[in-house]
């Protein structure tokens, strides 16, 4: 595009930011300081992007120690104001709340009431044994229901109404305590009183009021069939196929053509293969050391890269956020590092008459990849054509399956992320934001129609939520998370023609 369109387009992006800055603050308004705080922890995390693609757009690039300086300065930033907030939200959840009572509650009769407005704190017991005249929840028994409701009190979740939901049961009240110790002490207190019988999960309802949820352990996940295991060993072999004949394609013939050269590609495969099994590999062992199962990987194959990467799901509950945002992260983390760590040593072991030589302008299709081929080319990428080594094929390759795996939306390891940093309401919301970007980039290369059919056929459905759902995860995985994204995004988008110029990729 010309310069005008690109400052326009730059001016409007800059606009709707701006905007959507305003909207937040205007959200957070009546949550007084606290929502305030947490709408500077969302500018700390826009501010990056907004700089970077902002200055990168007029043609301004910033080097990697003023874009790490800017990130480092941010991160510090976004914890020291998620300190502020916890610290406040405890406060607030010290102090007793204004009760009225109900139904559900009453008031011991040894313990004398303080005044006519209603009973003090310290007189509050447990719902009533009797059945109350709400409806019985389906799937709960009456003698396992008293139960239950005998397991909330005043120093854990405070239950004040009881609705059915499902096979269990939902408790609508008051949490007293911080999330983690009120899940870790009434699911503790579950499993002695009703054995294995039952599940406890502490949820925000759709008004993001705290409510708990007690469901029959027979809606736990289950483990693959054996249909669902040959689906995936099929998937497996056809993956090995595509990744063979991706790179022949890559190196201009067709490999089950010419089944004769199959020993010039399987190698570069054999690369592509180690960056996928590392990927899935971590997720397999954080999952076990975080006490949860994952099936195995039903793998994507594609004509164009090999592979989209795999699919997965929990064969188990997720006890919590941070659970759940460990387990997502360490695979895309392995992988990327993995394709990154092979695609800085092929440049290193590139030279002349190395095996691939490819139009220098190839590398203006990625901020991150062309970047970094400047830092260790320099100027050999002012030539026609750039002699490169395998080991940067199968990088770069690796580099955008796992871009494309955290992407956020749905089930994807970038979908499960946000869902873990930021709630299931945000998550919804980026996976339609990712939808309509993948819409629109399909216009422009077919991949992005491919990813995005995937996705809305396979995995725009959410993670199911952990059963300790309210507890945030800490503040480094948010800024872990800011970095992988913008990482992610740095790989897929290109370089714009003014700063490819700038940076002399291109032939002369």
């Amino acid at each position: 595009m010309d310069i005008a369109t690109q400052n326009w387009t730059t001016l409007a992006i800059l606009l709707a930011a701006i905007g959507i800055l305003v909207w937040g603050f205007r959200r957070s308004q009546p949550y007084g300081r606290v929502g305030i705080l947490a709408w500077l922890q969302s500018v700390t995390l826009m501010a990056p992007w907004l700089l970077f693609f902002g200055l990168l757009a007029f043609g301004i690039a910033l080097n990697i120690a003023t874009i790490l300086l800017i990130f480092l300065l941010c991160t510090g930033i976004y914890i020291i104001l998620g300190r502020q907030i916890r610290q406040m939200r405890n406060s607030q959840q010290s102090q007793p709340p204004q009760q009225t009572p109900t139904s559900d509650w009453r008031r011991s009769e040894d313990s004398p009431a303080t005044s006519e407005s209603g009973p003090d704190e310290g007189s509050f017991r447990a719902p009533p044994a009797e059945p109350t005249s709400q409806p019985q929840p389906t799937g709960i028994p009456s003698e396992d229901l008293r139960e239950i409701q005998g397991l909330f009190g005043i120093d854990t979740f405070f239950a004040t109404e009881t609705i059915p939901y499902q096979e269990g049961a939902i408790f609508r009240g008051n949490l007293r305590s911080d999330a983690e110790t009120a899940y870790q002490q009434l699911s503790a207190s579950l499993q002695e009183q009703m054995g294995d019988r039952y599940r406890l999960f502490l949820v925000n309802d759709r008004e993001d009021k705290p409510v708990a949820i007690v469901l029959p352990s027979k809606n736990d996940p289950q483990p693959l069939s054996t249909g669902q295991k040959v689906l995936a060993a099929v998937l497996w072999l056809a993956t090995l196929g595509t990744s063979v004949e991706a790179f022949g394609f890559l190196m201009g013939f067709d490999v089950f053509q010419n089944p004769n050269r199959l020993n010039e590609v399987w190698p570069l495969a054999v690369g592509l293969w180690l960056i996928l099994g590392v990927h899935e590999l971590f997720h397999q062992i954080i999952a076990k050391r975080r006490g949860v199962r994952m099936s195995f990987p039903f793998f994507i194959p594609t004509w164009q890269l090999g592979s989209f990467g795999a699919l997965n799901r929990f064969t188990s509950l997720l006890p919590s956020r941070q659970v759940l945002f460990d387990v997502a992260f360490a695979g895309p983390v392995a992988g990327g590092v993995t394709s990154l760590a092979m695609l800085i040593l092929g440049f290193f072991l590139s030279r002349e008459g190395s095996w691939f030589q490819i139009p220098s302008e190839f590398f203006q299709g990625s901020i991150l990849v062309g970047t970094i081929a400047k830092v260790t080319l320099g100027s050999t990428l002012q030539q026609a054509v750039v002699d490169i080594h395998p080991l940067v094929p199968i990088g770069w390759l690796g580099l955008v399956i796992t871009a494309l795996n955290l992407l956020p939306a749905g089930q994807l390891d970038g979908g499960r992320i946000v869902q873990a940093i930021y709630g299931r309401k945000i998550a919804n919301r980026t996976t339609v934001a990712t939808l309509l970007f993948l819409g629109v980039a399909s216009f422009f290369n077919v991949l992005a129609l491919y990813w995005a059919i995937l996705i809305l056929l396979l995995q725009r459905n959410l993670e199911r939520p952990c059963q300790n759902d309210l507890s945030e995860p800490n503040d480094a995985s948010a800024a872990l998370t800011l970095l992988v994204l913008f990482l992610a995004l740095a790989t897929l988008l290109p370089l714009s023609p003014s700063v490819a110029g700038r940076l002399g990729i291109g032939g002369i």
